[in-house]
């Protein structure tokens, strides 16, 4: 679906309600799957489209977020549509038009939004999703699934292909792509096996992976390449962050570190995602000591001068790998 604005969007809505007609074009779209969806269109063009998540830029309103982000040379804005994100579940049809019109405005696109969306049936999944779709967007992030302890593993998948089974059937009707990240820890997705199997006989068009190789790269340095093989088809956005293991004490822990200064393998990933074509919308993370908004603070305590640098930083060293591998 084309990017409409946001008087558009409210006009067309009310239209809506009220029944009336308002153009072939309109009437064209109603039916329970958008024209321009995902099995469509895979990706939004034939090079990788580079957003920042927009958790780093909490501190600023969508005007200067967009501002800021277009200086710094992106091609758009991965926006959390949660609680405490920049667009509030409860407020999205008032606040996520507003969002998109002052990020077009700056020349940028919202490719993906970053939801807390489990099932297809809670409160704020649909109206997230209709909502977004209106505006032309197509990738979303859901939020992560936690084990039940009490139950065996393969009980554990079971359930959750049927939730994802529910999501996909939700996504289908809003031409739109719902993709797990497969975040380290003991969550579901984090070995990606179980996400594999969490995804089986489902369409990837609509539900799948947004892969992080940092996350799979901290669970198997170096198998992640085999779990990428296995979720290729399912990978429709991507993102992007650096680390290392750090001994302090007598505990290893994680150390999260900007592009390049970590053992994730980059050379690598981008050779396999230029061998797979895998080539949608990728989010850059910066979960490095950034002033708090690395944790998405409201308040930074670095100047807006050295967060740029920093931003800026990775962002040459991820488009030099990009036109490296030609993505």
């Amino acid at each position: 679906m084309e990017n409409i604005s946001r008087k558009k969007f409210i006009a067309s809505a009310a239209l809506a309600a009220a029944g009336l007609p308002f153009g072939l074009s309109a009437l064209a779209k109603q039916s329970t799957s958008y024209p321009d969806d995902p099995a469509d269109n895979p990706s939004p063009g034939g090079k990788i489209k580079v957003s920042i998540f927009s958790k780093h830029m909490h501190w600023l309103n969508y005007t200067d977020m967009a501002a800021l982000t277009a200086q710094l040379g992106f091609d758009g804005i991965d926006l959390t549509v949660r609680p405490d994100g920049h667009v509030l579940p409860e407020r999205v049809a008032d606040d996520l038009p507003k969002a998109v019109e002052s990020i077009e405005k700056a020349g940028l696109k919202v490719y993906s939004i970053v939801t807390n969306i489990k099932t297809a049936d809670e409160k704020d999944a649909e109206p997230i999703l209709k909502a977004a779709s209106a505006l032309g967007i197509k990738y979303y992030r859901t939020a992560w699934f936690n084990y039940d302890k009490a139950v065996s593993v393969p009980a554990n998948i079971k359930v959750i292909n049927k939730q994802l089974a529910g999501l996909a059937a939700l996504n289908k009707k809003y031409g739109m792509h719902g993709g797990y990240q497969n975040h380290s820890g003991d969550l579901f997705g984090a070995s990606q096996w179980d996400l594999w199997l969490g995804l089986e006989g489902l369409d990837p068009n609509y539900i799948g992976c947004q892969y992080d190789v940092r996350h799979a790269t901290t669970e198997g340095a170096d198998t992640w390449p085999v779990t990428l093989d296995l979720l290729k088809a399912y990978s429709k956005t991507i993102n992007v962050k650096d680390f290392y293991w750090e001994k302090k004490g007598d505990k290893w822990q994680v150390k999260s570190v900007p592009l390049g200064e970590g053992m994730v393998d980059f050379k690598k990933y981008f050779s396999l995602l230029k061998q797979y074509n895998i080539n949608g919308p990728m989010s850059l993370h910066c979960e490095y000591p950034l002033g708090g908004a690395e944790d998405g603070t409201r308040k930074l305590t670095i100047s807006r001068d050295d967060f740029s640098a920093a931003l800026k930083k990775d962002l040459t060293k991820l488009r030099g790998w990009l036109a490296e591998y030609d993505l």
